[in-house]
């Protein structure tokens, strides 16, 4: 069995009856992406970010948002030093390989705004000095419906940053059984060892780089992409286009394939699509996700 597939035993373990979402959480990582997972409380938001973080046996920190925090609760703050005379930067929990933003939505938008260069660029500036960030890094954010009771609405710009978004929903039959069964997962989840490393993780995304994308396949994007350009308000942008085939070649990698199939765009294209897309106004509700299904039966497949 390979590493893949070892972690996504894993995985699987402890988060029972998800095996697409799971798979889509560690293309997502592949594909050097950050990953964003919403759903109402209680069906296992936080335990498969958790569970993410000691399998992948990276380097974690777990930073609980509430409307009252401040940037520099995230980033990290400069303090007077009276025995040096100067100011000393003392980092924030940012600073981490994977960073468990739980409940993302409840801070306010400035809070938020924090995370922006982070999960772009991949580095810190505060006081006008740039601080990279470890490699790999990789954002785990849980958010509730943005219906609730005391959750902003994350901004487009926060949004295209994610470079997936997954919803659980609750269990089928047959696993809730087995977890009303079973010990806690939180138990299980301590009895979970790690099965990959940083070098291991950075090593399997250089892996999901190389896998061959060929001519046909690159103009099936672009005709994906441009079609969502033409029928809605908010279409996919380049930094998203460059993402679904970067998540297309980790899903064909975890596949064992060494070339990137129509397919393997198709598995990842709603989970990337979904939270981007906006009706034009006056357009009948539809979710993103119907929104991403409409528009793959309407690209002709490339034969």
């Amino acid at each position: 069995m390979s590493r893949l597939q070892h972690t996504l035993a894993a995985i699987e373990r402890v988060i029972l009856g998800k095996d697409r979402q799971v798979r889509l959480c560690l293309t997502c990582l592949l594909a050097r992406g950050h990953l964003l997972i919403e759903d109402v409380p209680g069906v296992g938001k936080t335990t498969l970010a958790h569970t993410l973080a000691r399998v992948l046996g990276l380097e974690w920190s777990r930073l609980q948002f509430t409307s009252d925090m401040l940037p520099a609760d995230i980033v990290g703050v400069s303090i007077f030093d009276r025995t040096t005379q100067k100011f000393q930067f003392r980092r924030g929990p940012v600073f981490t390989q994977l960073l468990l933003a739980d409940e993302v939505n409840r801070a306010s938008p400035k809070a938020q705004s924090a995370l922006l260069e982070a999960m772009e660029e991949r580095q810190v500036s505060v006081d006008g000095v740039t601080y990279a960030l470890p490699e790999p890094f990789f954002v785990v954010a849980t958010q509730n419906p943005h219906e609730q009771i005391g959750t902003y609405v994350l901004p487009e710009s926060q949004l295209d940053r994610f470079l997936m978004r997954v919803t659980l929903g609750y269990p089928d039959p047959a696993s809730e059984r087995r977890v009303l069964l079973q010990s806690e997962r939180r138990e299980l989840l301590q009895e979970t060892p790690a099965v990959l490393n940083g070098p291991g993780v950075l090593a399997l995304q250089q892996a999901a780089r190389e896998v061959h994308v060929a001519g046909a396949l690159l103009d099936y994007v672009q005709a994906l992409v441009a079609r969502t350009r033409v029928e809605l308000r908010l279409g996919l942008s380049p930094r998203a286009a460059q993402g679904l085939v970067r998540a297309a070649q980790a899903w064909a990698l975890i596949e064992g394939e060494h070339a990137v199939l129509p397919e393997h765009v198709q598995a990842v294209f709603p989970a990337l699509a979904a939270h981007r897309l906006e009706l034009q106004e006056g357009d009948s509700a539809a979710s993103g996700s119907q929104i991403a299904d409409a528009l793959l039966r309407s690209v002709p497949v490339p034969v």
